[in-house]
């Protein structure tokens, strides 16, 4: 589950629930225990859930993000 604080945090929180890769996003501020609780319920019962969310973490560990980065502010392959 994902409780978005700022920046493009709630974007990629929409987003990854969009995906089927997790439960709904939590913003802060409606952050409460039960909220989360259900949340981690959700996502620790919920087969598809975690079969996406295994399949989105490979599909963004095969981009080499920090790598391309570098390379990107470097201009060096």
């Amino acid at each position: 589950m994902i409780v978005p604080h700022f920046g493009d945090q709630p974007f990629w929180a929409r987003r990854v629930h969009a995906l089927g890769a997790s439960p709904p996003p939590i913003p802060r501020r409606r952050l409460t225990a039960e909220r989360l609780a259900q949340a981690l319920l959700d996502a620790t019962r919920d087969s598809q859930m975690q079969a996406q969310a295994q399949q989105l973490s490979e599909r963004i560990r095969a981009e080499n993000g920090v790598e391309r980065a570098i390379e990107i502010l470097t201009g060096k392959p």
